[in-house]
């Protein structure tokens, strides 16, 4: 008896080790995750990088929780695929979002102690220049000034790893070898680091490719304050909060005058929004791209699926003989990559060289302006399309066509029903339900096809009196992509993200309300 107890006390104890070990591997493991990532996440806040920072704690805790309870470790599985929608999601949507609601510009995007940092640094000269020259010598290099008739020379020092002060000495002559034009190009920004120390207690530093000068800092900040001094002009700046500038105050400390870059990001509210519905030059191509945008939209899922369905039956009847080869025939223009489709429909229709114009030309008399023109643009938009998308919708079909009962097609032929009422009661019947979730995602797809306008219109033709760039041909995506980027005031992302907002709201809405009627046919 007391055998069988040691027995199973050892083996108890043997079954205890094991266990201690996974547990002390397992939380060691995720305390180095979270001691790496709470570093990273310090790294991140330290550097004005609020949004991933709180990201990268999110993503963490969440990780330490499903890991380390026993209530949640089940769902350890699940944790890629929640975290990868939250990384790839919801974290863009919610930063876009979060963007729309500031003045974030090519002209604004440093945080308010950047750009701070940046003023300060600024110098201008505020005394006399002097000629100097760089010699090589044995043990470094040496720095010689030329102060009247007086010539002045630094210590020998290692222009690869220069010290940030010298005190110049006077000399009767330059020892070493001269150093050429190239050379101080090269060390530039190494010279430009050094300060020098005249004789006479001043201080100079390079302000050319052969001088140095007297120089003083532009702006030094006001203890206490935001505000920053004009050692030059001897004005106050104030960061203007409204605007995300430095600008002059008054004595009454309004602010007056021109502001300074680089600007600052500051929340602004709704003025992005605003600009949308009060700014006609904004307004009027908003509403009018939104709606070709929506017509693009559904024309091109209503054209693929018509031409797709109608190759789909052709392709799948018996009697056709090389149903085989021109499946395959139909199918290609699906197999070739999207941008190479779309260049060659490009030189297809130049105006002037392209294939299409020539045979116009020679048959009708005409040369259409596929690019110029507003209605042809949007036509050869619709076309092109419409090619690059009906191989998609015709696979579909075909396999919806297979997958229907021929049993079905053999009743209504006993009760004397035509090829019409086979595909009105028994056909689209039974495809419209698999194929609804489809065609909405087509049209969402459609919506923001952005690759297909940049790289055939580039949303041209331009339209005229806007402020900000647009082209007849645009969809709201790439014209949130030219206000951001190509806008006339500068890179605009704040605006653009307005927009983009506004997009997946559209979009969204939309998706239910298709959804919503698709429900309510189905019942």
């Amino acid at each position: 008896m007391q055998s069988v107890q040691g027995t199973d006390a050892m083996s108890a104890a043997a079954a205890t080790v094991p266990s201690s070990k996974k547990v002390f591997i397992k939380w060691g493991l995720l305390g180095s995750v979270g001691l790496v990532n709470g570093y990273a996440t310090i790294l991140m806040y330290s550097r004005g990088e609020l949004a991933f920072a709180m990201l990268t704690v999110i993503l963490t805790a969440l990780a330490l929780y499903i890991f380390g309870s026993k209530k949640t470790y089940a769902h350890r599985y699940i944790y890629p695929g929640i975290a990868g929608m939250i990384l790839f999601i919801l974290f863009p949507l919610a930063y876009t979002v979060g963007l729309a609601f500031t003045n974030y510009s090519a002209k604004n995007q440093l945080s308010l102690d950047r750009a701070q940092s940046v003023l300060t640094q600024r110098t201008f000269q505020s005394g006399e220049s002097f000629s100097f020259e760089l010699y090589k010598t044995n043990n470094g290099h040496r720095i010689y000034v030329k102060d009247g008739s007086q010539l002045l020379v630094t210590p020998e020092f290692d222009i690869s790893s220069p010290k940030a002060e010298y005190d110049l000495s006077e000399v009767q002559s330059q020892a070493g070898d001269k150093e050429k034009i190239k050379a101080i190009i090269q060390n530039r920004s190494a010279l430009s680091a050094i300060d020098l120390h005249m004789p006479d207690g001043s201080d100079i530093r390079m302000s050319g490719l052969r001088k140095f000068a007297s120089v003083q800092p532009l702006f030094s900040k006001i203890e206490g304050t935001n505000d920053l001094l004009n050692n030059k002009t001897g004005e106050t700046f104030r960061p203007n909060m409204e605007v995300g500038f430095y600008q002059p105050i008054d004595a009454n400390g309004e602010f007056t005058g021109n502001t300074v870059s680089p600007g600052f990001i500051v929340d602004i509210g709704t003025h992005n929004f605003e600009r949308v519905w009060k700014d006609d030059g904004i307004k009027e191509p908003f509403i009018s791209i939104f709606i070709w945008t929506v017509v693009f939209s559904v024309l091109t899922v209503v054209f693929t699926l018509v031409i797709g369905m109608v190759l789909a039956s052709v392709v799948q009847w018996e009697e056709l003989k090389g149903r085989a080869v021109y499946r395959v025939l139909l199918i290609l223009p699906y197999a070739v990559p999207a941008f190479i489709s779309i260049l060659i429909f490009k030189g297809l229709f130049n105006q002037s060289f392209g294939e299409i114009n020539m045979v116009l030309q020679s048959i009708f008399g005409i040369s259409p302006s596929w690019f110029s023109d507003p209605i042809l643009a949007k036509t050869m938009v619709l076309i092109v399309n419409t090619w690059l998308g009906f191989p998609y919708m015709m696979i579909l079909c075909m396999g919806l066509l297979k997958a229907i009962p021929d049993d079905l097609y053999e009743a209504s032929a006993i009760d004397g029903a035509n090829f019409i009422h086979n595909f009105t009661r028994v056909t689209l019947p039974l495809m419209i339900k698999p194929l609804t979730p489809l065609l909405i995602a087509s049209f969402a797809f459609n919506f923001n096809n952005f690759v297909m306008i940049q790289l055939l219109t580039q949303g041209g033709p331009n339209m005229i009196g806007t402020s900000e760039p647009a082209g007849y041909t645009d969809l709201l995506v790439s014209y949130t992509y030219r206000i951001a980027f190509e806008g006339s005031g500068g890179q605009d992302f704040g605006l653009a993200s307005a927009i983009a907002t506004l997009i997946f709201l559209l979009v969204g809405a939309l998706a239910l309300l298709n959804l919503r009627f698709t429900k309510l046919e189905q019942d």
